[in-house]
């Protein structure tokens, strides 16, 4: 009869394997510590993200970056809100999450302008009021995105700059999955 143990180091040293019903535990004030450009992988990890952005910055070309992009991977959006920080918003038509799927350009959240009262809470497909906010049809603003692009908070395209409020949050939920 032979023992396999279900933690063990791989033939030659180089790799730690916890097998099935094996475990890490860290002690109390024991450190788990990743290098610098070592990467930990969570594939399919619910991860989220609060991002501030100023309105110069949503009225920018490109808006706020709230994802950047990062080589080798896509962004499945779960959720999202959005809050108008220091004032009610006014000016533009919205302020939309902005993403790339099939190479081209997505939304796959619309928030009406009116709907971003000072520290109002407007989540995906929530509708405090018509029309507030507004998600792709047939479920598309939860597929993945192309790999390799990021996800921005602009104001509505070709429309007018964003005013009153100070910022937006975007409160961001999301999975990050190998491409």
């Amino acid at each position: 009869m032979s023992y396999q143990p279900k933690v063990y180091r791989k033939q030659g040293g180089a790799e730690q394997v916890i097998a099935d019903g094996g475990t890490l535990t860290v002690e109390s004030g024991g450190t788990l510590v990743l290098a610098s450009g070592s990467t930990l992988n969570d594939d399919g990890a619910v991860r989220n993200v609060r991002v501030r952005a100023t309105a110069a910055e949503i009225n920018g070309a490109g808006g706020k970056t709230v994802l950047a992009a990062k080589a080798g991977y896509k962004y499945r959006i779960v959720d999202a809100t959005l809050i108008a920080i220091g004032g009610n918003a006014s000016g533009a038509t919205s302020v939309d999450l902005v993403t790339t799927q099939a190479a081209s350009a997505a939304r796959p959240l619309v928030v009406s302008v009116a709907a971003l009262t000072q520290s109002a809470r407007v989540s995906m497909g929530e509708a405090p009021a018509a029309g507030a906010s507004t998600i792709l049809a047939d479920g598309a603003s939860f597929i993945a995105n192309d790999a390799n692009t990021g996800v921005f908070l602009a104001k509505q395209a070709a429309g007018s700059d964003l005013a009153t409020s100070t910022h937006v949050d975007c409160i961001l939920t999301y999975v990050m999955e190998k491409a």
